[in-house]
């Protein structure tokens, strides 16, 4: 049973979780927000009822960053740098979570906002979405590992780019750096998360979370060592029900169980 949160809707289907951000009116992510957050994110790591988590926002906006107010308020360089160990934190557990995660952006994308799709293992967006780090426009940098991930995926001088000049980019342009994987209309944007984490949940769960693991440690090492984790994790599948189901169902030619 799922505590009761002030800023997060939650929202199951089978094995699939929905998890809506509303902090109103534009699901800023104030202290209290990552907070909630990452107990959630906790409980989800632990209990393991889940096969998909799906992340969203409340109304039109996605996320549009961290709450200045906040910021505005920071004394010094140790509560500052206090605040950044805490967002990092709980989008390093988001990341790291034992399970895959879409980020459904159903509208604008900034900052902190961005900072949390990145750690999303799939993004799609809404057509109507934007996406930025803005925060060189406040006199700061990102520092819920928007330096970090963004480089990573869609390149350095991308990233350099969006980080330097602060401005803006509309899906289409997110879609074609790689940001995004894909722009659906708005009114479908929940729809088409679903549909690809019910095509998700029909997969065997031991393939997935060593997909993740060797995917996300492999890109952080020297492709060598990268190979050895992916030689240890084919193993350890090659020991599952899962496994004797999947290849015995292929070569009698019917749907696996």
């Amino acid at each position: 049973v799922m505590p009761d949160y002030q800023y997060l809707g939650i929202s199951t289907q089978e094995s699939i979780c929905t998890v809506t951000i509303s902090n109103p009116p534009a699901n800023l992510l104030s202290r209290g927000v990552l907070t909630e957050l990452d107990a959630f994110l906790d409980e989800t790591a632990k209990n393991r009822t889940f096969k998909v988590l799906i992340l969203t926002g409340a109304g039109t906006f996605f996320i549009v960053g961290a709450d200045i107010k906040e910021i505005a308020g920071l004394k010094n360089a140790a509560e500052g740098k206090e605040a950044a160990v805490l967002g990092q934190r709980v989008f390093n557990n988001l990341e790291q979570l034992p399970l895959p995660t879409i980020a459904a952006i159903n509208g604008h994308c900034l900052g902190g906002g961005n900072e949390m799709a990145m750690a999303c293992s799939i993004r799609i967006a809404s057509d109507r979405a934007r996406f930025g780090q803005p925060e060189i426009n406040l006199g700061i940098i990102p520092g819920f590992g928007g330096t970090q991930r963004l480089p990573r995926i869609v390149g350095l001088a991308r990233a350099l780019e969006l980080m330097l000049t602060g401005d803006m980019i509309n899906a289409q342009t997110a879609l074609e750096i790689g940001l995004v994987n894909k722009i659906v209309p708005e009114a479908e944007v929940m729809k088409q998360a679903l549909g690809l984490a019910k095509k998700i949940t029909s997969k065997s769960r031991p393939a997935l979370e060593r997909i993740l693991r060797a995917a996300r440690e492999g890109l952080e090492q020297p492709i060598d060592k990268g190979l050895q984790l992916e030689a240890q994790l084919f193993g350890e599948v090659c020991e599952t029900h899962d496994m004797k189901e999947g290849t015995t169902a292929f070569l009698e030619k019917r749907p696996p169980r």
